[in-house]
């Protein structure tokens, strides 16, 4: 029996954006149809950190993997990643590794991909300029997923420390297409302009007034995933005229964005794109997406990465027997 190990660069060469959202159109599409085995994620907490478990199973493209991943927060003291994850992929017929790979590059692509499905949904198609908060590995990805769906022109960033925020700057000016990007150190100037709000941070408390937003908005949320933590203010859950989810299940568990101002979801977004609910409606809506991230995004993308390592002879193969 034999397994494929397959690195962070692996991960990131078998899985290009554009190919990743195709992906998680799916994966949503299979989750909101009812179509996925997907448990609840175990949260096991130790003195230092909170590790969780990710099982799913697609039956109709036999998608099986379970994601680990682990957060903890001293560990850069220790020169390691605050968030450790890796992807095992399972042969369904037999239950036999098939391959096990990096899961930070896989969760960074996925869930940027995610909130790039929603806002090819969910954002207005002549929407021009993002406002971005954060400036880490998701605030890339998210950036990269909005860039590969909507014509970007300009990028607002405002992050917690500068340096991070300069570094990402000079990052995106290397890309194809790369966007005007302006450092601001007001929330107010991220979103005053924004077509689209990208919130990307480990942030405990809202990050901006949601009085500041303007008509026709679209907001991705992809920081927080507990109940007592929340990016997001009552003021932006009230003025949203469509919030919308990765599932309903995850969020109304450990969403504290939604939570905490007792929001009511109108849609998961594997229901708008199966067609069973709406996306945006009007040019002046504003819009709201939620993701905690949901495990059929670790099975789908791992299967994806691969095949696609299969077939362009990406990673290791080691013998297990």
């Amino acid at each position: 029996m034999s397994i494929r190990i397959l690195s962070a660069a692996d991960v990131r060469a078998a899985l290009p954006m554009s190919k990743a959202i195709d992906a998680m159109r799916y994966a949503y599409s299979q989750l909101s149809a009812g179509k996925a085995v997907a448990p609840p994620r175990q949260h096991l907490s130790t003195d230092k950190g909170v590790t969780l478990i990710m099982p799913a199973y697609l039956p109709a493209g036999s998608e099986f993997g379970i994601k680990v991943v682990s957060v903890y927060d001293d560990n850069p003291n220790l020169n390691l990643p605050r968030i450790i994850a890796t992807v095992l992929v399972l042969d369904p017929a037999t239950g036999a590794p098939k391959a096990f790979m990096d899961g930070a590059s896989l969760t960074a692509i996925r869930t940027g991909a995610g909130g790039g499905v929603a806002a090819d949904l969910l954002a207005r198609q002549d929407a021009k300029t993002v406002g971005l908060f954060g400036a880490g590995v998701q605030a890339r990805a998210q950036l990269q997923a909005v860039m590969a769906v909507r014509d970007i022109a300009c990028v607002n960033v405002m992050s917690r420390t500068d340096a991070s925020a300069r570094q990402l700057s000079t990052e995106i000016s290397e890309w194809t297409d790369a966007p005007t990007v302006h450092l601001v150190r007001n929330s107010e100037q991220v979103v005053a302009d924004a077509d689209i709000v990208i919130c990307a941070t480990t942030s405990a408390t809202p990050l901006f007034n949601g009085n500041a937003l303007k008509r026709g908005t679209h907001i991705t949320a992809v920081g927080t995933f507990v109940p007592e933590k929340r990016e997001v203010d009552t003021s932006t859950i009230r003025q949203s005229d469509r919030i919308v989810v990765d599932s309903r299940e995850a969020c109304s568990a450990e969403a504290g964005d939604l939570i905490i101002p007792n929001a009511e979801i109108d849609a998961e977004i594997g229901e708008i794109v199966n067609g069973d609910k709406e996306g945006r409606q009007s040019a002046d809506e504003i819009t709201f997406f939620k993701s905690v991230g949901v495990a059929v995004q670790d099975a789908v993308a791992g299967a994806a990465v691969l095949a696609a390592a299969e077939t362009e002879g990406l990673g290791t193969v080691i013998e297990m027997v």
